[in-house]
């Protein structure tokens, strides 16, 4: 049994687990266009005042100075640095005069995990988190994003890397929902996941292999985990879940869509914790 004195989500009683060992949000823009700046100065201005700075790419084999300098800011600031080919810059340019490199700048501005944890203090709830490990389609984070505001999710965590970032064609699938969402990126999920179960919340992934969902004890302050679309949870993620479950299923084939998966187990949280003790 959890230790009561210190748990300040108590309920509900499970088995016991061991102990293990971010700026307020701004009112997004309301546009759904992806933005973009170009050229060196440009970029690197953007770099150093922008929140927002998601992707940057680079032109293969430049190297000189101003260029290096960029990609220096970059990843001071964690900004994920892709080298492309001149035609891809070519083709993504709008100006004609991107100088080899290019700064997508995403729809919305990140929230921090605090921010989420804020919320849910404010309206008297115990929080409910998705947590994204490795989404790479847009239109399934758009849409999973959609299914936590709609379930009455606090917030959506999502990684800084290896994930599809929120940008036009996410706010698109999601009908919106990324403008009245809170969505936290972080550079590390496991290590974010360790320090949420120390604030007392629970965490339940998304395994073929797991306990079917209906046995499962889903009420009180809880994290729901939806894994890459291919591969599902990372190991080191899965590791620091306190459960695994299962949907079941009758068809012929052996999985759900990642966004329907998610669906499916964040209205079985809903159900168990709209039921009367």
């Amino acid at each position: 049994m959890k230790n009561q004195t210190t748990d300040p989500y108590p309920e509900p009683i499970r088995k016991e687990r061991p102990a293990g060992k971010n700026s307020r949000r701004e009112r997004p823009s309301e546009k759904h266009n992806e933005l973009m700046a170009e050229g060196r100065n440009a970029v690197l201005e953007a770099l150093k005042t922008n929140e927002n700075a998601d992707k940057l790419y680079v032109q293969e084999g430049l190297g000189e100075g101003p260029v290096s300098q960029i990609v220096a800011e970059a990843r001071s600031r964690n900004v994920l640095t892709v080298y492309v080919p001149k035609e891809k810059l070519d083709q993504m340019s709008e100006t004609g005069r991107h100088q080899g490199v290019i700064l997508n700048l995403s729809a919305i501005s990140y929230a921090d995990v605090d921010d989420i944890l804020r919320k849910a203090s404010e309206k008297g709830e115990k929080p409910f988190l998705f947590v994204l490990d490795g989404i790479e389609d847009p239109h399934n984070l758009g849409a999973i994003i959609r299914s936590a505001n709609l379930a009455g999710a606090h917030g959506v965590i999502i990684p800084r890397h290896r994930a599809a970032s929120v940008n036009a064609t996410v706010a698109k699938a999601s009908a919106g929902a990324v403008y009245h969402t809170l969505i936290a990126k972080v550079t590390n999920l496991a290590q974010t996941i360790e320090e949420l179960k120390e604030k007392g919340i629970w965490f339940v992934c998304a395994d073929m292999d797991g306990e079917v969902m209906y046995q499962l004890d889903l009420r009180g302050a809880i994290g729901l985990v939806i894994g890459n679309e291919g591969t599902g949870v990372s190991r080191l993620v899965r590791e620091k879940c306190d459960f695994a479950a299962s949907i079941p299923m009758k068809g012929d084939i052996d999985s759900l869509n990642a966004s329907v998966a998610a669906g499916i187990l964040a209205w079985e949280i809903v159900r168990q914790n709209s039921m009367k003790p």
